[in-house]
């Protein structure tokens, strides 16, 4: 599959589905329609970039349950609820439950595309986040017992010295352990090494 985002349109009315994928085609969008919750969750695993666009009402799984549900499998897709009058407190809910935004009937085409728009910009970034996160985990378990612990006294803000004295090794093999850290995580800077550090939750 492409790495073209691709909004996912799911509402149980047919005739809904069809404008919203027409408007989205003709602003340049890719769209898929589902007419259920549980069709779309059927073919989630394997789906890229995008975002949801969910009705908060429907037959079986509500939007609510869907925004639960993607939640729960950990996927970084946004989702757009679009919600009656009467059901705000509903889309309130969804996106407590981890919905990005809710749009409320009737919307305007500019509206639905501006929220689109902002869904699918912040599902790339989680996903990229996501990703950037998993390879900095898999080279934090590269480093060993004393590396690591060169690496938290780093983050701490520490000195060479003050590192060397906690561990019992000379200054110089501080150096040593801090220089293999860096080649390591492959970070230029300690600044850099840091910002990693904090973003793989090791600080």
């Amino acid at each position: 599959m492409s790495g073209e985002p691709i909004v996912h349109v799911i509402d149980d009315d047919e005739a809904i589905r069809q404008s919203l994928a027409f408007l989205l085609d003709t602003a340049g969008l890719t769209a898929c329609a589902y007419d259920s919750a549980e069709s779309f969750l059927t073919v989630l695993p394997g789906l890229g970039a995008g975002c949801i666009v969910t009705d908060v009402r429907m037959p079986g799984m509500s939007g609510l349950d869907l925004a639960r549900r993607v939640k729960e499998l950990g996927t970084a897709m946004p989702i757009v609820v679009m919600t009656g009058h009467g059901d705000i407190p509903l889309a309130v809910e969804a996106m407590r439950a981890g919905a990005f935004d809710f749009i409320e009937k009737p919307f305007s085409d500019d509206v639905m595309l501006g929220a689109v728009r902002s869904a699918i910009g912040r599902g790339i970034d989680a996903g990229r986040e996501s990703a950037e996160r998993a390879a900095l985990l898999s080279r934090l378990d590269s480093l060993s017992i004393r590396e690591r612990q060169v690496l938290d006294a780093l983050v701490a803000g520490r000195a060479n010295k003050v590192i060397a004295y906690e561990l019992g090794i000379s200054p110089r093999t501080v150096e040593v352990y801090r220089a293999n850290v860096m080649t390591k995580m492959q970070a230029s800077s300690l600044s850099e090494l840091v910002r990693m550090a904090m973003m793989a939750g090791a600080a």
